[in-house]
């Protein structure tokens, strides 16, 4: 029997919850690799330290946003193949994309070690927490393959229906990175540096598992797709499908996490106290959006799967489910991290000042949350559907066209602060919720659904 998942058939709702379920959780034990990272030194580390890794994280979230944008390329185009019943294309799928994205690996690697000092500028990291940012910057910068393969083979294991395998491995490396902390940060007094350490072998220790799972799955022909070493090569058919596709997402992905890097630059020209605040902010934000990613990343194979079978009304209802779960969801979340948000971000910090600058830049993302909601699940279903052209313009302008002119703008008002600063997310959410409306009746004018 095939250990994969036929996301065609069964109630919609309780399908895609059984399937979101696991892809959740294994995104918030990915998010603890970041958010334990800061939390150990945060308690054992300096303000320094807690700077260095807020900013050299954003920067590698940005590269990871890029790759994963990349790598859904292949879960759209590996799900629309399965739900086809074509697996030896699937197989030609994989083989290509494992290539492919071990070039991207190396150069990324390569890219960020040697312009590490030069990024760290760019960023305006604090000068007294530069030489912490820059040592995190490069020890994750070398582990940059790790982190590529780590969402290639998550994005494999999503394409054929199978989220539980991902939060096997991550629930793994995500123990292992907590040891690795508190050995090199709390035991050994490293700092970002150990903070750093730690979280590529964590990463390492879940591209190992993943690939011994597929091996042993492959021998006791349990995977929905061929596969056969001859694969494995840069067959441009398929590598242009998968770049197709999982391009758009890339490009939009990456320069919104641009916005945010612009937003980190500016937060940093404000002082140690404001970078290190809105670091810890992003760490709550990471788990606060963690619900509409989780279902965004469920709708793209669950509409991939539907879609190449026909299914375009199930397509379709699980979009609605996929709101109104998020939103459900984001109630509660929103209004606690706006009241509350100074607990969230004292997890992260012992700094009273930290704290306060925290969970005031936190109140602007508590209304974000709902707004994602709408905006991350039209997402997961345009990227599903093959939609990616659009979901990249939609992010460029929200993003990019109005994000960073916004931030520039509450930056320079008089007694400005962070909260009016982070105001420029939820104003670019809101703008992108109005396109996807949009562009949704739009296709639902050209085409009535199949039934």
């Amino acid at each position: 029997m095939k250990e994969t998942k036929n996301l065609t058939q069964g109630n919609v709702l309780s399908t895609l919850l059984k399937f979101a379920i696991p892809v959740l959780l294994a995104m918030f034990l990915q998010a603890l690799y970041g958010g334990i990272d800061l939390l150990i030194v945060g308690q054992f580390g300096t303000t320094q330290d807690v700077s260095g890794v807020s900013t050299g994280s954003m920067l590698l979230l940005t590269l990871q946003s890029l790759i994963v944008g990349l790598t859904m390329g292949v879960t759209v185009f590996v799900g629309q193949k399965i739900g086809e019943g074509k697996p030896e294309e699937a197989g030609k799928t994989i083989g290509s994309g494992i290539v492919l994205f071990t070039i991207l690996g190396l150069i990324l690697s390569i890219i960020t070690i040697i312009f590490t000092q030069s990024l760290a500028k760019l960023l305006h990291a604090p000068e007294e927490a530069f030489i912490e940012t820059c040592e995190y910057v490069k020890v994750c910068g070398a582990g940059l393959i790790f982190i590529v393969f780590y969402n290639l083979l998550g994005s494999i294991f999503r394409g054929i229906g199978d989220s539980k395998t991902p939060l096997i491995t991550v629930s793994i490396a995500c123990v292992v990175n907590i040891v690795g902390d508190l050995i090199f940060v709390a035991v050994f007094k490293l700092g970002a540096f150990g903070a750093a350490l730690a979280t590529v072998l964590a990463q390492a220790l879940s591209v190992i598992i993943s690939l011994i799972i597929i091996v042993k799955r492959g021998k006791k022909s349990k995977l929905p797709f061929a596969f056969h070493k001859d694969y494995i090569k840069l067959d441009g058919y398929y590598c242009r499908q998968q770049i197709k596709l999982g391009a758009p997402i890339a490009l939009q992905d990456f320069l919104v996490g641009i916005s945010f890097l612009v937003i980190q630059s500016v937060v940093n020209s404000l002082g140690l106290i404001a970078s290190a605040g809105v670091g810890v902010a992003e760490k709550v934000c990471g788990f606060i959006m963690l619900i509409p990613s989780a279902i965004s990343q469920s709708l793209s194979a669950f509409v991939a799967q539907n879609i190449g079978g026909g299914f375009e009304k199930r397509a379709k209802l699980s979009l609605k489910w996929g709101i109104a779960i998020s939103l459900a969801i984001a109630c509660f979340i929103g209004t606690f991290s706006f009241i509350r948000g100074d607990i969230l971000a004292g997890i992260f910090s012992k700094d009273s000042a930290v704290i306060s600058s925290g969970h005031l830049y936190l109140k602007a993302y508590a209304i974000d949350t709902f707004l994602t909601s709408f905006m991350f699940c039209f997402i997961g279903y345009f990227n599903g559907m093959g939609k990616t052209f659009f979901t990249m313009i939609q992010g460029l302008i929200g993003g990019i066209a109005i994000r960073i002119p916004m931030v520039f703008l509450m930056k320079n008002l008089p007694n400005t602060n962070l909260f009016l600063i982070g105001l420029s997310t939820p104003i670019a959410t809101f703008s992108q919720i109005i396109m996807c409306v949009i562009y949704y009746l739009m296709l639902k004018k050209q085409k009535s659904p199949k039934i």
